[in-house]
Order: structure tokens, then sequence, then C-alpha cells
């Protein structure tokens, strides 16, 4: 079996993070009304494109011995309270008297206007988003230092399990 190197898990890693700021960047788009060709962000932690790589391959780096898992589990809780308040956000704009349905939303059709306290209530979930997303990084950036501290054996001894 190809071992992978510990360089090339923290470029997964970093392309993880960085998937995940894009996709806080197509909320926002969401939120402005801007037209995004990539269609609606996902919803569920465990589609977006973090999500796919930290439930899966990013599940192995708990068995390194300096990565304490309440490292795994900070990233894992933030990374879910992203999801759970752009869900907060994404029923907002898209509930069942609101949505125009799906191929329209997916094309950027006319939102209809949010009154005031929906706009009020978008933006402290947008930045109680923006606060938890600088800690989410912060959180990976440890994790990423980490990685660059243990040695190549230990990688390939956990990446193997």
């Amino acid at each position: 079996m190809n071992e992978m190197k510990k360089e090339e898990i923290i470029e997964k890693l970093q392309k993880a993070k960085l998937s995940d700021l894009q996709w806080i960047d197509r909320v926002k788009n969401l939120i402005a009304g801007t037209k995004n060709d990539t269609g609606i962000p996902p919803v569920k932690a465990k589609e977006s494109e973090f999500g796919k790589w930290f439930y899966n391959e990013g599940q192995k780096l708990k068995r390194l011995s300096n990565n304490p898992l309440e490292c795994m589990k900070n990233i894992e809780v933030l990374h879910e309270q992203l999801h759970k308040k752009y869900l907060g956000i994404y029923h907002i704009y898209f509930a069942e008297e609101k949505k125009a349905g799906f191929f329209s939303k997916l094309l950027g059709a006319k939102r209809q206007e949010l009154s005031e306290e929906e706009k009020n209530a978008v933006d402290n979930l947008l930045r109680s988003m923006e606060n938890d997303a600088k800690e989410f990084v912060r959180e990976v950036e440890r994790l990423e230092r980490r990685l660059e501290a243990v040695a190549q054996e230990k990688i390939d001894s956990v990446m193997k399990m």
C-alpha cells in the first residue's frame, strides 16, 4: 500500500479547510442574492467538502499521540455549529411558504423580500458564523501544527489502521 506522506495529509487538511471557508463565502453570496454557479451550499456538515474529508480520512488523525481528542472534538463541534447556523439562514430564505422551487433556487431566482426581523436574524446568524469560522480555522491550524511536529513513521502507523 502506498503510504501517504505527512505533507500530503497537511495539504489535504488545508484544502479541506479552504473549501469550508469558500463554503462560507457561498453562504454570504446566498444572503447577498449574488448568483452562485455552484448552487446552494450544502446544509449538512457531512456533505461539505471539509465534512467529507473530516468524517472519513480525518478521523484517523485522532490516533496521533500528540493530537488530543478535544482538538478533533472542537473541530467537529465548530463545523457542526457553522452548518446549524447556516441551516437557520437557509430556512429563512427557503421556508416552504417562500420557496419557488428547486431549479429556481439553483438558478438564482428572485427571492421574496425579508422582513426586518428576518434580516436581523440572518445578520445575527452570519455574525455568529463568522466568529465560529475564526475559531474553526484556529483549531484546524492547531491540528496542522501537530501534524508538522510528528514524525512520518507515526503518521504511517495511524493511517494504516
